[in-house]
C-alpha cells in the first residue's frame, strides 16, 4: 500500500515574512491521517486553526493566502506557496504549522530551508492509504487577450508533470530559460526545483512596499533584477531559476487541493490567482476527479512510491 507521511519529530525555525517584514516563529508538528496541512495561529488569545484547502484561500497577491472559511476578515496566513512546495515534493501529507504571525517565514526565498527542515525532522509512513487526487478531464482557465493572455490548464496523465512558460518584458529575464518542464516522480525535486528563489524588479518594489508588499524582501531572500541584469552578487543558482521558481509556485498552489495530484499541469504567465482559479474550477465539476489509492504500489506511477523514502 502506497502509505501517507507525516513527520518523525518537532522542527522549528525562525525568519522574517517577505511581505510583512515581520519576525516570524514557526513549529512543525507531526499529524495524524487524514488531517492535511493545518496553520495555527498561536499568537492569538485564542488559538485559530487553518486547514489548507482551494476554499480557504482567502488572497492571492503576489503570495497565497489561507483563512478560516477563506473569510478575508478572519486570521490568516500568508506566503504559504514555498512550504507547501516543499511538502509535495517531499511527500508528505499530514502536518500542523503553529506561527506566530500572519506570514510564513521566507528564509531564503526558495524551498530548500523547507526541505531541509521536514528532512532534519525525519518523515514517517503512517498506516493510512495515501489519497491521491487524479483528474479525469481536462480544465482549462484563461485570463486577458493578446499580450496579457495568461492560461493554465490540467489534463489527465498517469503520474504529475508540470510545465511552465514565462514571458517578462526585461532583458536580464529573457536571457534565461523560458520554459521549462518537471516530472515529480523523477525524485529531482530537492535537486532540480527546491533551491529556485523567489524574484523581482527593482521598478515594482517601490511600488509593491508603498502597498505594503516586500517589507521583508533582500537579496538574501530574493533575486532582484534591474532593467538589464541580475543584481545579486552570487548570480543565479540555475541558468532558468526564474520559470523553475514559478514551477516551484505552481507545486506550492496545486497543493492547496489538499492531496497530491495525478495530472499534467501547464501553465502560460499564470500565477497564484490563476492557480487557484484552476483548481475551484476542478473542483466545481465532481466529473473531473476523482479521489484514488494505491493498495498496490506497483499500480502507482513510476517513482510515486520512492518520492519521499521514509528515514
Amino acid at each position: 500500500m502506497l502509505q501517507q507521511r507525516t513527520l518523525k519529530s518537532l522542527t522549528r525555525a525562525v525568519g522574517v515574512g517577505i511581505h510583512s517584514g515581520q519576525r516570524v516563529e514557526m513549529t512543525l508538528r507531526p499529524a495524524a491521517p487524514d488531517t492535511g496541512i493545518v496553520f495555527r495561529r498561536i499568537d492569538l488569545n485564542t488559538p485559530v486553526d487553518i486547514p489548507v484547502r482551494a476554499d480557504t484561500v482567502c488572497d492571492t497577491r503576489m503570495a497565497t493566502t489561507v483563512s478560516p472559511g477563506g473569510d478575508p476578515g478572519a486570521p490568516k496566513v500568508q506566503t504559504i506557496e514555498h512550504l507547501l512546495s516543499a511538502c509535495a515534493g517531499l511527500g508528505l501529507d499530514n502536518l500542523y504549522v503553529d506561527i506566530n504571525a500572519d506570514e510564513v517565514p521566507v528564509l531564503d526565498g526558495s524551498a530548500a530551508s523547507f526541505v531541509y527542515l521536514l528532512q532534519s525532522a525525519g518523515i514517517e509512513q503512517q498506516n493510512a492509504p495515501k489519497k491521491f487526487l487524479r483528474v479525469k478531464k481536462t480544465v482549462e482557465v484563461r485570463q486577458g487577450e493578446g499580450k496579457r493572455l495568461m492560461w493554465a490548464r490540467l489534463a489527465p496523465h498517469h503520474g504529475y508533470t508540470l510545465s511552465f512558460e514565462i514571458e517578462f518584458d526585461n532583458p536580464a529575464v529573457s536571457a534565461t530559460g523560458q520554459q521549462y518542464v518537471f516530472d515529480m516522480g523523477s525524485g529531482q525535486y530537492k535537486r532540480e526545483i527546491a533551491r529556485a528563489r523567489t524574484f523581482g524588479m527593482t521598478s515594482d518594489i517601490e511600488v509593491m512596499r508603498s502597498r505594503g508588499l516586500t517589507l521583508g524582501g533582500s537579496m538574501d531572500n530574493a533575486i532582484v533584477v534591474d532593467d538589464y541584469r541580475v543584481l545579486n552578487a552570487d548570480g543565479l543558482r540555475y541558468d532558468d531559476e526564474f520559470v523553475k521558481h514559478k514551477i516551484l509556485d505552481a507545486i506550492g498552489d496545486m497543493q492547496v487541493v489538499g492531496h497530491p495530484l495525478l495530472a499534467a499541469y501547464t501553465s502560460f504567465k499564470g500565477g497564484h490567482a490563476l492557480n487557484n482559479k484552476l483548481l475551484r474550477a476542478l473542483l466545481a465539476d465532481e466529473t473531473a476527479y476523482e479521489i484514488v489509492t494505491f493498495e498496490d504500489e506497483a499500480q502507482a506511477p513510476a517513482g510515486f512510491a520512492q518520492l519521499a523514502p521514509a528515514w
